[in-house]
């Protein structure tokens, strides 16, 4: 089983950041893609010291080619420097194919307490600023002290450096712009965490339960180094996610699966320790408190160096991290007007930019051909290429914003995010299903939210390690479950392009004291529009197919505030407002936009016992109990629409 996690491991994580490259079987002259970085590299493995004495495992792969220098990119990560041993090569090397085949010093780094670098792993480490001894550590320093040294030691580097990572690795390549070292000029974070309690593991103070088998990559701590993995993932001995955590019960009951040999069960209180120190964070911290403010690196980023360009990422489609990318690039933008700062957002899932795969597809929909292509070609190699190996000047050639329309299925550049013409509109949960942009009344409509049948967020049997295809999935299913309101536009006689964040605004009541609202926003297709001739499931039609445009959930309780949660008065109107976030989505003369509300997603989010409780870790099988809801016709959401 541990030798299954390391490989798994390593392909979804850091392959996603190691292109593979196309096959041809004309070009003969072309090396062959699994001998090229060892028939063109040379690998050397160190061991690089930080300032308070901790060595970090490094790997360097620098071009055979002597005759020119050439800058350094680099990708710090948590996910492994495999394979480890210096006659061991990786087939693809870097951000994408072009940018290894045009040479490039390419450098990975075990951060601190992983795999075969020195120390205790942090998981998301805080920021120190201000810092006053050498024992004040955080991956900005890491990252400075690695930096400095490459810079000096590593033959034929030009002096310059860039950093790029796709999701836990973007949480690095966005730390390194923090206090910068002199040598870093260009920084592409990607699909960037920004902060645990809105993305990966919470969403808006709900715990994503999809997550938890992940919870034991990120909360095992190792002794020594170490090339194998020491980490072990639950197995829950079934292929049915729904059913299990529905059989499973209060969160409290999966303590089990994280207590682990080490643990001498005889001494636990109540079967409640474990030995994994993520889980035991995520249980004792279920609010936004000064522990989960701290790791965050979003609100780090008011004083970029004006030197460090920065191009961040990000899918529409991102199930797991969406928020980061979306606020890394806002908040540099905001605190940092002078800085070069863009952004690149195409209709992907997660990391999907970096794989060489024809087709575009996410779930069951088709976006297009060799959209990643184009994105590693035209746009982060050009980057990459200006700021290292060019005159670096703010005029790079690339546009602020390259945004895929999701809905038109094309690329479009802007100069700023949102564009220029975007304008704020409100359309109100009507009644009698409707979607309407005047307000008429305030009526109550009601659905009963039953815990022993929550809506499952996917109609798919399976057990995923993290949630992926319902972004785009089908929503038929839930529109038609009573518990499932739904509203809808009339047919579309016109275009309507959204380009920007949504804003739910809800006006609700529940008999209970707490519960979960999720809006889903649909582009219901037409019933005549031509059939998708590959990646849908057998099951499916593109026949008045329900795409699945945005969602977000807010726990209720933490309407007000994520730091000092609030019961619900039952039967009280309450205003509940959940952010979605950015689209860029053309709804098609033909369609229709719908929006979906619930107060279940299962077992996406874990199950809200709708009565307050303190702490959703600790609650008991009694504290659940089914309630009904009401959303008021007085509701809205507000869309932002680029006329």
């Amino acid at each position: 089983m541990i030798q299954f996690t390391h490989r798994f491991f390593i392909i979804i994580f850091l392959s996603i950041s190691i292109i593979a490259c196309k096959k041809t079987t004309t070009a003969k002259t072309e090396e062959k893609p699994d001998t090229y970085v060892k028939d063109n590299y040379d690998k050397q493995e160190v061991t690089i010291t930080m300032r308070d004495g901790i060595k970090l495992h490094t790997t360097i792969y620098s071009p055979k080619d002597k005759s020119t220098t050439y800058p350094i990119l680099m990708m710090r990560t948590p996910y492994s420097c495999t394979p480890y041993g210096e006659d061991k090569y990786h087939e693809k090397i870097g951000p994408n194919v072009h940018l290894m085949k045009e040479g490039n010093i390419i450098v990975y780094q075990d951060v601190r307490g992983r795999w075969m670098s020195e120390g205790t792993y942090d998981n998301m480490r805080a920021y120190i600023p201000n810092k006053k001894s050498d024992t004040d550590v955080d991956e900005s320093s890491d990252t400075y002290d690695t930096i400095d040294w490459l810079v000096k030691n590593v033959d034929n580097n030009n002096g310059n450096v860039g950093t790029w990572g796709i999701s836990y690795p973007g949480f690095y390549a966005t730390y390194s712009t923090i206090d910068a070292h002199p040598a870093l000029k260009a920084s592409s974070p990607q699909a960037c965490i920004g902060d645990f309690f809105f993305d990966d593991f919470h969403h808006n103070g709900a715990y994503l339960l999809s997550y938890f088998r992940a919870t034991a990559l990120f909360g095992t701590q190792k002794d020594k180094p170490t090339d194998t993995a020491w980490y072990k993932l639950p197995d829950l001995k079934t292929q049915d996610q729904y059913q299990f955590f529905l059989d499973a019960g209060p969160l409290s009951n999966l303590n089990k699966y994280f207590q682990y040999e080490t643990v001498d069960n005889s001494s636990l209180k109540n079967n409640d320790k474990t030995d994994d120190f993520f889980w035991e964070e995520l249980k004792e911290h279920p609010n936004y408190d000064s522990v989960w403010q701290s790791k965050g690196i979003i609100q780090h980023l008011k004083s970029i160096k004006s030197s460090v360009a920065t191009m961040i990422v990000g899918g529409w489609f991102d199930a797991e991290d969406l928020y980061g990318p979306l606020e890394t690039y806002k908040t540099i933008e905001e605190y940092n007007p002078k800085n070069y700062n863009t952004m690149v957002f195409g209709p992907w899932d997660h990391g999907a930019w970096a794989r060489s795969k024809g087709k575009n597809i996410v779930g069951n929909y088709y976006f297009g051909d060799s959209i990643s292509e184009f994105f590693q070609k035209k746009i982060e190699t050009k980057f990459f290429n200006h700021f290292l190996k060019n005159d670096g000047t703010i005029n790079s050639g690339l546009p602020e914003a390259y945004v895929f329309d999701s809905g038109k299925k094309q690329w479009k550049m802007y100069d700023s995010w949102p564009p220029e013409g975007v304008e704020k509109i409100s359309m109100f949960l009507s009644d009698n299903q409707k979607l309407t942009l005047g307000f008429s009344s305030n009526k109550p409509i009601r659905f009963i939210s039953d815990i022993k049948k929550p809506v499952p967020y996917s109609e798919d049997i399976k057990i995923v390690f993290t949630p992926r295809e319902y972004m785009t999935d089908d929503q038929r299913f839930a529109a038609r479950r009573p518990d499932v309101l739904v509203f809808e536009t009339p047919v579309l006689q016109e275009d309507l392009t959204l380009a920007g964040d949504i804003l739910a605004k809800l006006k609700v009541a529940t008999t209970g004291t707490d519960a979960d609202w999720i809006v889903k926003v649909i582009d219901v297709h037409p019933s005549d529009i031509e059939e998708q001739k590959e990646g849908m499931q057998d099951h499916l039609k593109m026949s008045n197919y329900h795409l699945m445009v945005r969602s977000e959930v807010m726990r209720g309780k933490f309407r007000n505030s994520f730091s000092k949660p609030e019961p619900f008065v039952p039967n009280k109107p309450t205003d509940v407002n959940i952010k979605l976030q950015d689209v860029f989505h053309t709804f098609k003369k033909g369609h229709k936009l719908q929006v979906q509300v619930q107060s279940t997603w299962f077992p996406l989010i874990d199950l809200n016992p709708q009565t307050f409780v303190p702490n959703i870790f600790k609650a008991k099988k009694e504290d659940f109990k089914t309630q009904t809801h009401t959303v008021y016709t007085s509701s809205s959401i507000e869309f932002s629409v680029l006329k």
